[in-house]
């Protein structure tokens, strides 16, 4: 039987494969020779997760991986419609961010109501001024995205006393529907985006959402950076139409020292590090190992994206 080979599209620390020797032939590429390698390669592994390279390598000639792996949640850096339309198996990293980026999200939320940034400035300035603070306890949020990351979301917020309405793809017990969502903006205190980039859903968060939103609510981005237009964002805290907003993950990144992003007031920027804590790529390496011992021997993988949807479906 020949050893199967998995090519790593590699990014800084490499995956920890070592319990695969003599198991799979682990080879390494980068993006300019992934097109050449991607006929000899029986598995993929998407490593390096920022990368598009995929989309463009995809299409060219020679037999393709019967199966590729990201290490991602989102999996739009490397939909194509040749990959869409193959026979390639997609699985991604469901599951391993779900509560970082919950907690992440609870901390933001958190820092916001108590105004902390500014408590800080002051600080660095060596002034005492005493301020009032919002209660978190009986407020309402809207989470736009109803995948493990969203329900995980929606749990924690629940355990600070939050009202959370939960907005999927389709309408079904305990979960809105698209059609509810200006409504459920209209009144919510804290909107959370944790959809997947669709072609339903890039974009979805513009002017006309934002001027729906009431001056007072807050806006946090931890999907994907394109769900968010980010110029309409900016307008929207400049005319304060809303109260302020949270970005994690941004249209282009990494983000440029001279964007003006970074001047916006209201406007919290984060490295896309949501998800990202202590043990995060070793918990990365392990799940693709789990991935790779039941493909070896014929069970069904987890984690498969349907391709056309772009996401894994959920209950």
């Amino acid at each position: 039987m020949t050893t199967p080979t998995v090519l790593v599209l590699d990014a800084e620390p490499l995956p920890r494969l070592g319990s695969l020797t003599g198991r799979a032939r682990i080879e390494h590429t980068d993006e300019s020779s992934l097109a050449e390698r991607l006929p000899q390669a029986d598995v993929l592994l998407v490593w390096d997760f920022a990368s598009r390279a995929v989309r463009s390598a995809w299409p060219g000639e020679g037999p393709r991986p019967r199966w590729v792996h990201t290490a991602s949640a989102g999996v739009d850096h490397l939909m194509c419609p040749e990959l869409a339309a193959s026979d390639t198996v997609v699985t991604n990293a469901r599951g391993i961010f779900d509560q970082p980026i919950a907690e992440y999200v609870a901390a933001l939320v958190l820092t916001m109501a108590k105004d902390l940034p500014r408590t800080l400035e002051l600080q660095r300035e060596r002034t005492w001024r005493h301020r009032e603070t919002q209660r978190v306890a009986g407020t309402r949020a809207c989470v736009v995205g109803s995948g493990p990351i969203g329900r995980t979301i929606a749990r924690t917020l629940k355990a600070l006393d939050v009202e959370t309405a939960l907005v999927g793809r389709e309408p079904r017990t305990g979960l809105h529907g698209p059609e509810d969502l200006d409504r459920l903006l209209a009144r919510a205190d804290w909107v959370i985006a944790a959809a997947p980039l669709t072609e339903q859903t890039y974009g979805m968060f513009d002017a006309r959402r934002f001027g729906v939103m009431q001056p007072s609510a807050r806006f946090i981005n931890i999907g994907r950076g394109p769900l968010v237009v980010e110029d309409a964002l900016a307008e929207a805290l400049l005319k304060r139409w809303i109260a302020g907003a949270a970005l994690d993950v941004f249209e282009h990144e990494p983000l440029t020292p001279d964007s003006a992003l970074w001047e916006v007031p209201g406007l919290i920027v984060s490295p896309h590090m949501s998800g990202d804590t202590i043990g995060w790529r070793d918990q990365l390496g392990s799940q693709f190992v789990e991935l790779y011992e039941r493909w070896e021997t014929g069970r069904p993988l987890l984690n498969v994206v349907d391709k056309k949807r772009g996401y894994v479906p959920g209950r």
